[in-house]
């Protein structure tokens, strides 16, 4: 029997896996020792459980364990890689190139630079929501610290060219941050072949708790120094002061054990589904995919239907179907969201998109419903729109 609501805000959040939860539980009150208490076995036990969590954390990524940084979530590791690295290397230059597209945390990190003497090259993106990798290189300066680009974005899924990026990077001698908190756990990456130099990412986006996430930073070809954020006792590695949240750590690591195993078969299966879903809504008429469906995530897709407002769309479903319009962090807003602003959609088509983000946990089942309930509810509307109603005179 189909349960309601119907959760399809994945790119929001994910719930934590039964497996993940199973793997969290000791750890709050049996094995509830302080990883960095070193002369007892409570101290060693949660130590080795984060040890293990590193592994499983670091191939998922293709790293090494030691290179890998755990913080409180994807925003802490952000604002770590870009304050970081912009107050390590001040002495070689102040200028940070990043994208117009990017999540809240890489631009408000950006604008915080800005506001301490940094300059930030913010790259235009096309139609699709993709860059232009001429500009991109047109834009490094010999005073160029940094280039921030995200793997894939958070509102449309749309993949960025990131081995290319690296590989320009590499060329100018630039590091390159990568925030890959919506890809990691749901398509391959791997930081040597794609020459990313810092990558951000949480666990809770993969089936994993909040509250817990990690930065991974290069340890050679080249090695890279970052100011901490967070001072204190100089845990990891000096990087990110505070004592570790073990139980989160251990349930991030079997989450990323989890992605490993499960990514071809559930990308596979969430593209059919997310096919399916979106051919069926581009059926009601005046509908268009918003990023590039050609290079894109395959669990999200974001539709604008025209001559319907999107706030009204979710109300009459709200019951039964939860969605979004675009990012979680920028929900409250009723501004149109800036991603799609920047992909060129004026102010009524912006409004009028949804973002259906698949998962785990999504079923056949489900989206036949969601394909029947949204399409009537947009008719529904329609109807009483007389914009649609000139539309078709």
């Amino acid at each position: 029997m189909l349960s309601l609501p119907i959760y399809l805000d994945y790119n929001a959040t994910t719930p934590c896996d039964p497996r993940v939860v199973t793997c969290m539980l000791p750890y709050f009150s049996e094995v509830y020792g302080n990883a960095a208490s070193r002369t007892h076995s409570f101290g060693w036990a949660a130590e080795e459980a984060v040890d293990l969590a590193r592994e499983q954390v670091a191939k998922l990524i293709g790293a090494e364990p030691k290179e890998m940084v755990f913080t409180s979530g994807a925003t802490e590791a952000v604002n770590l890689a870009i304050k970081g690295v912009f107050e390590k290397y001040i002495g070689k230059g102040n200028h940070i190139i990043t994208c117009s597209t990017e999540h809240k945390a890489v631009l408000d990190a950006c604008k915080h630079i800005e506001k301490v003497g940094g300059e930030v090259t913010y790259l235009p993106v096309d139609g699709e929501g993709c860059i232009d990798l001429r500009q991109l290189e047109a834009a490094i300066r010999p005073e160029t610290i940094l280039i921030s680009l995200m793997f894939a974005n958070n509102e449309t899924g749309t993949l960025h060219p990131v081995r290319e990026i690296g590989a320009i990077a590499r060329k100018h001698g630039t590091l390159f941050f990568c925030d890959a908190t919506q890809a990691a756990g749901k398509i391959p990456i791997n930081v040597n072949f794609e020459n990313i130099d810092l990558l951000a990412f949480s666990a809770h986006k993969m089936y994993g708790p909040k509250g817990v996430g990690a930065l991974y930073v290069r340890r050679r070809n080249p090695r890279v120094a970052l100011a901490a954020q967070m001072d204190g006792g100089g845990h990891e590695k000096n990087m990110r002061s505070g004592t570790l949240n073990v139980p989160g750590i251990v349930g991030f690591g079997k989450a990323a054990e989890l992605c490993g195993e499960n990514m071809a078969e559930e990308s596979g299966r969430l593209a059919a589904l997310r096919d399916q879903l979106e051919n069926a809504l581009l059926q009601t008429g005046s509908a268009y995919v918003n990023g590039n469906t050609r290079a894109r995530l395959p669990h999200v897709t974001n539709i604008s239907f025209q001559y319907t407002e999107s706030q009204l769309l979710m109300m009459s479903f709200a019951k039964e179907i939860a969605l979004s319009s675009g990012s979680a962090c920028t929900s409250a807003s009723l501004e149109p969201s800036y991603v799609l602003k920047a992909m060129g959609l004026d102010d009524d088509l912006a409004h009028s998109s949804l973002r259906f983000s698949l998962g785990r946990f999504t079923t056949q089942e489900q989206i036949s419903y969601v394909i029947s309930v949204v399409t009537q509810s947009i008719r529904q509307l329609r109807e009483t729109s007389p914009l649609w109603a000139s539309h078709h005179q």
